[in-house]
Order: C-alpha cells, then structure tokens, then sequence
C-alpha cells in the first residue's frame, strides 16, 4: 500500500462530486424563494460551488490530507463526501448521496484502469482541477487555493518514480476492486457489462516513450541486434504525438478526467446486488418509455426541487434529488442493500466465564462501533477538520 494515495483518490473523487452536482445543480429548478436571494439560477449554482470548493481546498485540510498515511476505509472516507456535499446550503438525502458516490466512484475507477501509464494518474487529477478553476473563475480567493493545492501536488509527486506510481495505482485499484456498480452512461457506451464490470479496450494511443508493439528484436551478449521478427496484433496502435504538461498550466493531451457530463444524455445507477431491480431495470430497457427518455434528458432529469421545512422556522437550504421523481429516490432508499447499511451493534461484555471466548468470536464477524480516539490517523483527523471548517 502506498502511503501517497490519499490526496489523488479525495481530489479526483471530489472533482467527480462536483461536475455532478454543477450539472444537476443547473437541472434541478430552484425554489422561488432561494432564487430570489440568489437573484439567478447561474449565481446560485455559482455560490453553491464556491461554497463546496472553498471548504475542499481548505489549507489546513489540505496539511493534514498530504501527510504520508493509508487509505481511509470506505465508510470513513464517504462520511467525508456527505459532509463535503453540505458544505453549503444544498441538502441531500440518504438516497440521493448514496447515488452521488456511486457515479463519483465508477467514474474514477475507470479513469484508473484506462490510465496508460501509472504515472498518467497525475494528469488525470490535473484535469480535475484545470475544469474545478473553470468554476471559480471569478473568485480569485478560492483560485489561489486550487493554486497552491495544484503545487502541493507537483512538489510531492512529480519526484516519485515509476516504481511508486504503480503502488499508487494498485493501491487504488485495490480500494475499487469491489465496487461493481452498474451507470448507464457506461453501459450505453458499451464499456461496462450488465454485471457492472469494465470492458478495456485492446486498441488507441501506447503510452508515452514506448512503441507500438508487433516487433521482437534479438540481441546478442555484446548488445548487437541480430534479429528481427514482427508479428500482427488484434489491436490498432498508434503512437501518441507528445506528453502531457505536468506543469500547473500546459495541455495536458490526456482526456481522462474532464467534465464527461457536458454532454447531454442521462446517468443513473444500479446496485447489482439486488436480482430482483435489476429484473425491473432490464425490463425497463427493452420497453423504454418515450416520455421517460425525453424527460431525463441528462442525468436523470431532476423534478421538484422542494425546500426542507425546519421546525424551528430555520434556514436549512434546498434538496437536491439526484433521481427522476421523489417516488424512485424513496425506492432507492427502501431497497438499499444490507452491506451499505450504517448499523451500531451494542454488545455488553461481561465478566462471566465463557463469555469473552463467546465475544471474541463475534467480534471476529462483527464491526463494533467504539468511542473513537483523539487521533487514530483512520479519518478522524479529516473529518474533525472537516467540522470545524
């Protein structure tokens, strides 16, 4: 495991989070009385984005997030997502942030595995932050946060060699081995399979300093070539004309990364772990629905945009619902399978004898929620900053 992950895996992830809720943002209509105290749709979405953006390139978040440490576990690094999401007056439901990190997670995963070179990861997040600047164009404040961060990453990666951006990459890979979640975008595509799983292509550029392959050379002891062979492969090769800049301006050539929700046509997820949804939903793609498609448009066009009523007379922001209707978010929530359930189990330990061979065994099963130390460097450390800010 790499202990220099963490900062690519939250900055590519985050950037994913904010192409979409950009997108879905502009979808959603906004209640009558937030557009009149942002005047316009653009500059609430504007001021929704800075908000989200000032909190993610936070300096004192962004010490702790470039310290040589291991991944996070799943859940704590979500936990940081859902904070990061309402870090603004924008509020989302269970549902609708389950939806939000699936789409954000697949999408890197599989900028991840088509990277040429492990290198090329950095380029990648690059890209990220190239377009999360084209967000905050007018704010020269949050732009020299994105600035400074964009140098953090040259002063620490662009010593590293070969040998490390490959542990960088297996140690990503590792983390998503186990997300398999189907999004229509790929499946339209055709570059992911019905079961969730990615299809590579066998063709396209080489990576940057080697050559298209179809030629064996021999040598001898001395390091004379004295032969050559060539041979016809199933894919169509070619070279790439130059590299990417690594430099915090510069073409980057490389396309993995950019917003890929500018275009319009409609996103959605499905959990593959449920035989019975994905019926429904291969049901649904033999016999589309006209009006459904027209309405969705793009990412599952939004409806409502209702305003969450506080007891107490309060502010609490708007929902965003990332799903076609409320009726199909509360679905989602009702058929959330088990494994992403956040449950507490509370086991009294006694002192009885037996009983701590008996505990011993369920803990060996069971994830048991303890009072968190000060500082365990598990995510704590983010997620205490992530409160204060």
């Amino acid at each position: 495991m790499s202990a220099r992950t963490l900062p690519l895996l939250f900055l590519n992830l985050g950037g994913e989070m904010l192409y979409i809720l950009d997108q879905r943002l502009r979808a959603q209509s906004i209640p009558g009385e937030k557009a009149r105290k942002a005047k316009t749709q653009r500059l609430f979405v504007f001021a929704v984005m800075n908000d989200i953006i000032t909190t993610m390139f936070n300096k004192k978040f962004m010490e702790e997030l470039f310290k040589p440490q291991e991944l996070y576990s799943k859940k704590a690094l979500r936990t940081v997502y859902d904070r990061l999401a309402h870090a603004s007056i924008m509020r989302l439901n269970q549902a609708s942030m389950d939806k939000l990190y699936d789409l954000m997670t697949m999408a890197f995963k599989y900028q991840v595995l088509l990277c040429p070179r492990p290198r090329d990861i950095l380029l990648v997040t690059f890209n990220h932050l190239d377009t999360i600047k084209d967000f905050i164009y007018d704010s020269p404040g949050i732009m020299n946060q994105v600035d400074e961060t964009f140098r953090r990453l040259i002063d620490t990666y662009s010593c590293l060699s070969d040998g490390e951006f490959q542990l960088i990459r297996q140690t990503l890979l590792i983390f998503f081995q186990d997300m398999h979640i189907r999004v229509s975008i790929f499946l339209k595509d055709k570059v992911q399979n019905s079961n969730g799983r990615f299809v590579l292509p066998i063709s396209g550029p080489v990576p940057w300093g080697t050559e298209v392959p179809g030629l064996i050379r021999m040598f001898n002891h001395d390091g004379d070539e004295v032969k050559r062979t060539e041979f016809t492969t199933p894919g169509n090769y070619v070279t790439p004309q130059r590299e990417g800049s690594f430099g915090l301006y510069g073409d980057r050539v490389l396309k993995l990364g950019t917003n890929m929700y500018s275009v319009s046509r409609p996103v959605e997820t499905h959990m593959s772990g449920s035989s019975k949804n994905l019926a429904s939903h291969a049901k649904e793609n033999i016999v589309p629905n006209p009006l459904a498609k027209e309405e969705l448009n793009f990412l599952a066009r939004l409806l409502g945009g209702l305003e969450i009523k506080n007891p107490s007379g309060s502010d609490t922001g708007f929902r965003l619902n990332l799903f076609t209707t409320d009726e199909e978010e509360e679905h989602a929530a009702l058929t959330r399978p088990e494994e992403l359930s956040y449950k507490v189990i509370n086991i009294e330990a006694t002192q009885e004898p037996g009983r701590r061979e008996e505990l011993s065994c369920i803990l060996g099963e069971l994830e048991v929620a303890e009072p968190r130390p000060a500082s365990s460097g598990k995510g704590e450390d983010l997620l205490a900053l992530m409160d204060a800010l």
